[in-house]
């Protein structure tokens, strides 16, 4: 008998998987798989872990859920009612945003390539622009003066888990380079903009406190130049988010007492030191708040044994999951019915689009599978739902949401009949 170590809200009860005290087996035969399976409950409490540490050193803090990593409309509401602000990247965002109660002032557009009909809608709202080049500045200034308004930065120093998610240095395509920051600042102020921010985010996924260091550094110096050669004080300054969590056993969690001694209090005395006043520290944490916080249950269909292989068929696939096959990416997998059997075999988790590349897992090593067990594949909160498709033509899964001890349905299962919403059938056949 194997006993597994298990992180809140995971549980093992009798050799099942429970999470956040809800039976994964019972929920699995009551929504059907796939099913993405998320808890209340954690997301508050990574919340409040995130905010004490930060503020226990600065205390104009604000953080802006990056809201990209998980759109449901109840995980939006659960973070509005713990007080967090939204950082969003297009107007469907923005929208959803609104949906769950969201005030223009509480919602931050960071986006790039955008759209001239999309800045309408956005300076329409009263919606905070973060501009991403010169250009995005001059359209959105031919189209109104807003009130308010940030230039994303890029610091020239980038991290992240995947070359796809390093969003910062000389390879990347968002915000302004230094001189441009100078240029653009300057400009917005002879239009007559009267409030300022300023932005940057280097990536996604880190673990590591150094590349923060480097990179707030850089911002604040950038931010001192602009106050002095442009005259413009700062409401807030936006560090970004990118906060890891652990995926491989062997990943630490990311050290929050050493990311607020070092950052958030060097910021406090760099900001002291410029002269930049007292502005809001924005953060913009996404996969940090949601990700342990879900789980995808999915069934297994087949065992396929080849010359070279031993092949685990589920019902869930990259339409379901993305990351493995995207980024590579690693998730845990447990048996959810077998979790005290000892890892004996070793397997590719395999889903069920028509793929070669359709992999959860690969050469993983589980306990012996049959048809009919249930895997339970973790840290599905973040890009889990929200990079979901319906390639194959396969509708989307269902998610629950366990509150209060109850398990609801806070987004129904697509069916057949979804995969024509929209369509319209010309001429004759």
């Amino acid at each position: 008998m194997v006993k597994r170590k298990l992180r809140e809200p995971l549980e093992d009860r009798k050799g099942t998987l429970y999470f956040d005290g809800i039976s994964t087996t019972e929920l699995a035969k009551t929504y059907d798989t796939p099913l993405y399976v998320l808890s209340e409950k954690r997301i508050r409490d990574n919340y409040n872990r995130l905010y004490s540490a930060i503020v226990n050193n600065y205390k104009y803090v604000r953080i802006y859920y990056a809201a990209k990593a998980n759109t449901n409309l109840n995980v939006l509401r659960i973070l509005h009612s713990q007080g967090a602000y939204l950082d969003t990247v297009s107007p469907g965002e923005v929208f959803l945003a609104l949906s769950a109660g969201f005030t223009p002032d509480r919602i931050l557009f960071t986006g790039t390539s955008v759209r001239n009909d999309e800045l309408k809608m956005l300076s329409n709202a009263n919606i905070t622009i973060n501009v991403d080049s010169q250009s995005e500045m001059d359209r959105l200034l031919k189209i109104s003066v807003p009130q308010i308004l940030s230039v994303r930065v890029n610091p020239e120093v980038g991290a992240g888990h995947h070359s796809h998610c390093i969003t910062a240095g000389p390879e990347s395509k968002f915000g302004l380079w230094e001189e441009e920051v100078i240029q653009a600042y300057a400009i917005a102020q002879r239009a007559r903009v009267e409030r300022f921010g300023i932005h940057m985010h280097i990536g996604s996924g880190i673990l590591e406190v150094e590349p923060y260091v480097l990179a707030v550094e850089k911002l604040l110096s950038i931010a001192k130049r602009v106050h002095e050669e442009v005259g413009i004080n700062f409401e807030f300054i936006d560090i970004g988010g990118g906060f890891g969590v652990p995926y491989k056993p062997e990943d630490k969690d990311l050290d929050l007492a050493e990311f607020s001694s070092k950052v958030v209090s060097m910021f406090k005395n760099k900001v002291k030191e410029y002269g930049l006043g007292k502005p809001y520290l924005f953060v913009e944490p996404g996969r940090y708040l949601v990700c342990d916080a879900s789980i995808l249950l999915t069934a297994v269909n087949s065992v396929k044994v080849t010359p070279g292989r031993k092949f685990v068929g589920v019902d869930a696939g990259f339409n379901t999951l993305v990351r493995p096959t995207m980024y590579g990416s690693y998730h845990p997998i447990l048996v959810a019915n077998k979790l005290t059997a000892a890892d004996k075999e070793t397997y590719d988790v395999a889903g069920p689009v028509c793929e070669s590349g359709d992999l959860l897992a690969k050469e993983r090593k589980l306990p012996e599978i049959a048809e009919g067990d249930l895997l339970a594949v973790l840290n599905a909160g973040a890009y889990g739902f929200s990079m979901s498709s319906q390639y194959n033509s396969r509708p989307r899964a269902a998610e629950v949401m366990i509150r209060g001890g109850k398990a609801v349905i806070v987004r129904e299962r697509e069916q057949l009949k979804d995969l024509v919403t929209n369509q319209k059938i010309q001429g004759e056949s």
